[in-house]
């Protein structure tokens, strides 16, 4: 049969082994502690692993620009010089330190890279007006219809930036070993300057690279994995304005298995630097629905990622132009997160990417309120059941598929599923089945 009717793969790259159950979390440096450096992170990174982080994505590093800065300490993202680091963190060593930390500890580390913008007093403005996007006045501009006023954009059909910008991610993989990228508006960088940036530095080592966008179009050569924004958008639908389960199943969910490439990883969050889930919240119960929803975001197909502060029940957006260190307190968040990440870790059904199983509907007669899927690879098997309503509801399950014995995660009892499986869940209640190589 001739080849153009063989299917074709999508996904040309291939990830990084230890990607395969890795969960990320996102660390600001400046709010992370009261003094907002390198070496106070490595104190913690005993319990980041202990809770089961494996990458740890540091917002960006560099020196911020002074020019137009934003507040009184300015943006992360307004960058003025690509090779330094910002001495609000620290020396090189100190950060060199930190990196071989973090290895030590069995984790990896990926850098914050702004390639799309640099602030106005980078010294690329003086040196090469010519790499910068210019008005119809001939002056510098920043990001069109944003309130970006801090940063000036760079202009990607200058092969000149193209080849600057490489070197200058290639010098941080070769002169500190870290491990990729998580790269800031990602598609508004042209797709084939990324796809080369992949290649060059997969000639230095393997490296993980994140896109902080969601286009299909990155993951073919560039990126292993993008954001979810949609699927937080959902999930804050139904959680804050009470809009029905089925804009999760029937739309989003059918609509990622049967499209997104099984070779993409898509980065599943509650929170992060632009998003906090409790603010403007119309819902006064809304912290009942959180917890479903963290829930549901490491169960989710994809790659869990935390932002620093989650595990001790964070309620606020951290200030971003000011010192505003994250108030550290014991709470449930870390033990369930290290309960989730145990489950994900061991239970390969939960693995990322081709690594993991796809997720299968199981149907049930309260589709607008009840959300439920099985996960299955190489015999280990998840089964999550949610309540996605403020109202209390019986539902019966179509299991014909998952019949077996499994425990239940939260009580570590078993659990014996038939062909018909009925419960009754309260309120934003959710049951997790699971059991490995038919245990």
């Amino acid at each position: 049969m001739p080849n153009r009717y063989q299917p074709e793969k999508y996904v040309q790259l291939k990830n990084p082994e230890w990607l395969k159950n890795a969960i990320l979390y996102e660390l600001n440096v400046r709010q992370f502690s009261p003094e907002g450096n390198f070496k106070d992170i490595e104190k913690e990174l005993p319990r980041l692993k202990k809770m089961g982080i494996d990458i740890i994505w540091l917002m960006p590093v560099q020196p911020i620009g002074i020019k137009n800065r934003k507040g009184t300490l300015g943006s992360f993202y307004a960058v003025k010089d690509y090779y330094g680091v910002n001495p609000e963190f620290g020396t090189d060593g100190d950060f060199r330190d930190l990196v071989n930390a973090i290895h030590n500890e069995g984790m990896h580390v990926i850098l914050d890279w702004v390639a799309n913008h640099s602030s106005w007093d980078n010294g690329l403005v003086s040196e090469h007006p010519e790499w910068y996007k210019k008005s119809k006045t001939g002056a510098f501009q920043s990001l069109p219809w944003r309130d970006y006023d801090d940063i000036i954009d760079f202009d990607y059909s200058q092969p000149e930036i193209r080849k600057y910008m490489t070197d200058a991610l290639k010098y941080w993989v070769q002169e500190f070993d870290i491990d990729g990228y998580r790269c800031d508006v990602a598609a508004f960088v042209p797709v084939d300057f990324w796809e080369n940036v992949r290649a060059e530095l997969e000639e230095i080592k393997p490296v993980f690279m994140l896109a902080e966008a969601e286009d299909r179009e990155l993951h073919r050569r560039a990126f292993d994995a993008t954001y979810n924004w949609t699927l937080w958008n959902v999930l804050q639908q139904i959680a804050l304005y009470g809009k029905s389960a089925k804009i999760l199943s029937e739309a989003y969910l059918a609509e990622h298995v049967s499209v997104f490439p099984k070779e993409g990883i898509r980065v599943n969050f509650v929170d992060n630097h632009d998003k906090n889930a409790w603010e403007g919240t119309p819902q006064a119960n809304f912290g009942a629905a959180l917890k479903t929803v963290m829930v549901f975001t490491v169960l989710m197909d994809g790659m869990p990622l935390i932002y620093n502060g989650q595990e001790a029940g964070l309620d606020r957006s951290l200030q971003f132009f000011e010192k505003d260190p994250i108030s550290w307190k014991p709470h449930e968040n870390e033990k369930l997160y290290t309960l989730l990440f145990n489950l994900k870790h061991n239970n390969q059904a939960l693995w990322n990417g081709i690594y993991g199983g796809e997720m299968v509907r199981i149907k049930n007669n309260r589709s607008d309120e009840a959300v439920s899927f099985s996960r299955e690879k190489n015999g280990d098997t998840v089964l999550a059941f949610f309540n996605f309503s403020h109202k209390n509801i019986s539902v019966n399950f179509d299991t014909s598929a998952e019949t077996g014995s499994y425990e239940n995660l939260f009580n570590g009892e078993p659990e014996h599923v038939s062909e018909t499986f009925q419960l009754d869940l309260p309120a934003w209640e959710f049951v997790v089945l699971h059991h490995s190589n038919g245990k």
